[in-house]
């Protein structure tokens, strides 16, 4: 079920907002002409939920960065 796999990308994006905006990037660049929009969305949200989104990733390093600098 695809709430089964929001729940699952939800551990490596912990803001909701961020992961509907990041699937529907990587839905858009990873969907084929003559598939179901539905099955490329569920695939999105399953390699989310086995890897960490690079923007994210990036996105953490940076706010670690800028909070070790400040403390």
């Amino acid at each position: 079920m695809r709430s089964d796999l929001i729940f699952g990308a939800l551990t490596h994006v912990n803001n909701r907002y961020k992961l509907c905006q990041l699937a529907s990037k990587a839905t858009r660049k990873l969907h084929k002409p003559n598939t179901r929009l539905q099955d490329t969305t569920n695939e999105v949200l399953d390699r989310f939920k086995d890897t960490v989104p690079m923007n994210v990733a990036a996105e953490a390093e940076l706010e670690n960065a800028v909070m070790g600098r400040a403390a």
